[in-house]
């Protein structure tokens, strides 16, 4: 699978150094800083679902509804980071997805539980807008959302 059947003379596979008109096709979101991106969401999907799976596992009647988002967010932040470590418009696609079903997340959690706090007994990754992150949950999504439009194609 090529990049594209542009011009023979750009043999090497990393076209252009920071040109923004360098190639027609997407660049891979697992380039430059899209690694470290690639790093915090992986970290981020480790420990949002371990922390759901001991919280599900030990106390679940204590807060069902926060316990299960954090399980959510989890899977979320798991498909985000397959989607921006992989390449083609399938990894892609799936990431702009996840991201985008995070950024919304985020922020209705996080709305949800600074108006209502009776209904979320124990803190999820996004409540409070990721209050208890550092709010990186809630920059999270914007970060990758842009990187993936910086990567897009022309």
């Amino acid at each position: 699978m090529s990049e594209s059947s542009g011009s023979p003379s750009s043999g090497s596979g990393s076209s252009g150094s920071g040109s923004s008109g360098s190639g027609h096709g997407p660049r891979p979101t697992s380039s430059g800083p899209g690694r470290v991106l690639i790093a915090v969401y992986a970290i981020f999907a480790l420990s949002a679902t371990a922390r759901a799976g001991v919280q599900i596992a030990t106390n679940f009647s204590e807060a069902p509804l926060a316990y299960l988002l954090s399980a959510f967010a989890g899977v979320v932040y798991i498909l985000a980071t397959i989607g921006l470590a992989g390449t083609g418009p399938g990894r892609r696609r799936l990431a702009w997805v996840a991201v985008g079903i995070e950024l919304v997340g985020v922020l209705a959690v996080g709305t949800l539980t600074a108006l209502d706090t009776a209904d979320f007994p124990d803190d999820t990754v996004w409540s409070l807008y990721g209050r208890g992150y550092g709010f990186v949950p809630l920059v999270l999504p914007l970060i990758g959302l842009w990187w993936l439009r910086r990567t897009r194609g022309r």
